[in-house]
């Protein structure tokens, strides 16, 4: 609420914010009330008790003396060991809030322990790597019976600029989710260069993929270290070129530290265009193989579109390139358009192709440029 009190207050919702947050914090009093009455009782029962053995040790032991049974020195070592007795159990009964409180935390850690790894299956690389990629026959869930992609399949050669259009929850982001391999298909493979990527090390596909998302992710570190990110070993002159390349390069130069600015917050101290530019910077200088543009224009006015476009043509050279978007008029210009619709391929082929269908892809088309066919 904190955070996003600005929406609190654009919607007028301030008195309802209060009523929530006093329904909680009157709730967490109560909770906080009953530990501490449980935690500061056990102390005082425990006494209790601790004594109430001592009574009954010392009455009967006093009896038994009076009857000569035993000797005062044997009722002493009894009141001596049933003291011993309940001391660690009155030390445990002190620390009974404090027991719960790390029960609790306990429960927490080992609940994020308990999590799956990631699948680190295959241990092969590929030299002098391509970039052709094969998804076939493919079918995908997130949620058992939930099923998100069916019979999926698609070419893609060496160098080809491959665009995925559709409707929000179609399938696009999941395809290029299985291509990273943050999951796994649940039928079907994935192969680059005709080797299965379950086959291949991890760490080096994802080396020679590089993605940039939809929601831009930054750290709370200096520019510098933000677009070296995919490749910390990169020289100052690969950074500058890489920033001149995602069109950020003048907004950092006219920052009071340059590259040496320090962004705050994960890049509050940026607008939400500037920090997708740097995103792309940061893809621009791992120079992969392989390039994965999720929505990422999505975030800049027309005018910054159009540079970053210009661009990423240079960009796109001699590498396979996967480009979901939103906006038809960024990939008009794409080698082949797959048309997704409900988790299946609708319709493949040119801008061009396309339109003369007048399929789902010239509906998607004339909702956003009606009147116009071409």
């Amino acid at each position: 609420m904190i955070t996003g009190y600005r929406t609190v207050l654009a919607y007028n919702r301030q008195e309802k914010t209060k009523m929530e947050f006093a329904e909680i914090s009157d709730r967490l009093t109560r909770e906080g009330i009953k530990a501490e009455i449980l935690g500061g009782s056990m102390g005082p029962l425990m006494n209790c008790i601790s004594n109430l053995g001592f009574v009954i040790v010392a009455a009967f032991g006093g009896y038994f003396a009076l009857n000569g049974l035993i000797t005062i020195g044997v009722i002493s070592a009894f009141i001596i060991y049933a003291k011993q007795f309940s001391r660690p159990i009155n030390e445990i009964a002190q620390l009974y809030g404090s027991v719960q409180t790390a029960i609790a935390g306990a429960e927490r850690v080992f609940d994020l322990i308990d999590q799956p790894n990631e699948d680190n299956r295959g241990d092969e690389e590929i030299e002098n790597m391509q970039g052709n990629i094969s998804f076939r026959h493919v079918n995908f869930s997130y949620l058992p019976g939930k099923q998100v992609l069916y019979d999926f399949n698609l070419e893609v050669k060496s160098g080809q600029k491959i665009a995925l259009v559709g409707a929000t929850g179609s399938g696009k982001t999941t395809i290029v989710n299985l291509l990273m391999r943050f999951y796994n298909v649940d039928s079907g493979e994935i192969l680059i260069d005709g080797k299965n990527i379950m086959n291949l090390k991890r760490d080096w596909l994802r080396k020679n993929t590089a993605i940039v998302l939809q929601d831009t992710v930054l750290f709370s570190d200096t520019i510098e270290n933000n677009i070296k990110y995919g490749k910390p070993n990169a020289d100052d002159e690969a950074m500058f070129s890489a920033a001149r390349t995602g069109n950020c390069a003048s907004f950092i130069e006219r920052s009071k530290d340059g590259y040496k600015t320090v962004l705050k917050q994960a890049g509050a101290n940026l607008s939400h265009g500037q920090r997708q530019l740097l995103n792309i910077a940061r893809a621009v200088i791992a120079d992969p193989k392989i390039l994965i543009l999720d929505e990422a224009t999505s975030s800049v006015d027309t005018r910054t579109e159009q540079g970053i476009q210009d661009a990423l043509v240079n960009l796109m050279k001699n590498r396979t390139s996967l480009i979901i978007a939103h906006r038809l008029s960024t990939i008009q210009d794409a080698d082949v358009i797959v048309v997704m619709d409900k988790g299946r391929v609708a319709e493949t082929g040119t801008h061009e192709e396309l339109l003369k269908k007048e399929g789902t892809y010239y509906t998607l088309y004339m909702s956003q440029f009606a009147g116009n066919k071409t």
